[in-house]
């Protein structure tokens, strides 16, 4: 992604929110994404809240939306799966429509869009990566293994480890934000708290959950979601 955004593109006012979130009524879940990408090579995870519930094995509230991750060199791959629709980029509250390889070289986040209905069914983020080396786009001295950072559950279906999922929604703390982390935290293990807290203090200092992340919980010298194998 370049530091500049290209010219053009559709504005997103805040009137348009309301009908924006409702072109996403009818998206995909992750059963439906792991399904229309089963045998892929390209590294890829299901993230955001969608990856929490994964993590807990339960679906535990609404999701407006679904998101994955891919490394932005591989999303040629993941653009041929779905050749029949087409892929808007989003950035900086505009949508680029049918987006050129220059707007796509200008931004990280792509929305699948049906052509017949206007309808949106993905969310995929083109992240950077050094080959096989996952880069946080909130720190790039951060990088991981992508074996170290997917799992998958019982069917196979891949997702974001937790405790990156909670670092990203840590930025903002929306109601829905902490409510996940209330609910995903007694389930973390040691190491995964220690991992966030770690991640937390280096990029967001000061941050309220760390005090939480601190306090030992009796789910705290577990290994993790038993649902949720690697």
């Amino acid at each position: 992604m370049s530091d500049r955004l290209p010219s053009g593109g559709i504005q997103v006012s805040p009137g348009d929110l309301r009908a924006l979130e409702a072109r996403w009524a009818g998206c995909w879940t992750p059963h439906e994404v792991g399904q229309r990408l089963a045998g892929i090579s390209a590294p890829w995870y299901v993230a955001a809240g969608w990856a929490l519930d994964l993590f807990r094995g339960e679906q535990t509230r609404d999701h407006h939306d679904i998101e994955i991750g891919v490394p932005a060199g591989r999303f040629p791959e993941i653009r041929e799966r779905f050749a029949e629709f087409t892929f808007d980029a989003v950035g900086d509250a505009r949508i680029w429509e049918a987006a050129t390889a220059q707007v796509l070289n200008a931004t990280r986040q792509t929305w699948l869009r049906d052509p017949a209905t206007g309808r949106y069914l993905l969310d995929v983020f083109r992240e950077p990566h050094d080959g096989d080396m996952w880069i946080c786009r909130r720190d790039e001295t951060i990088r991981l293994p992508y074996a170290e950072i997917i799992r998958h559950t019982v069917d196979r279906i891949p997702y974001l480890i937790p405790e990156l999922v909670l670092l990203f929604k840590a930025k903002h703390v929306r109601p829905k934000d902490q409510a996940d982390f209330d609910g995903v935290l007694p389930l973390l293990t040691r190491t995964q708290r220690e991992t966030l807290s770690r991640l937390l203090t280096r990029i967001h200092p000061g941050h309220t959950w760390l005090a939480a992340l601190s306090t030992p919980s009796a789910a705290s010298h577990g290994t993790g979601s038993p649902t949720s194998p690697h």
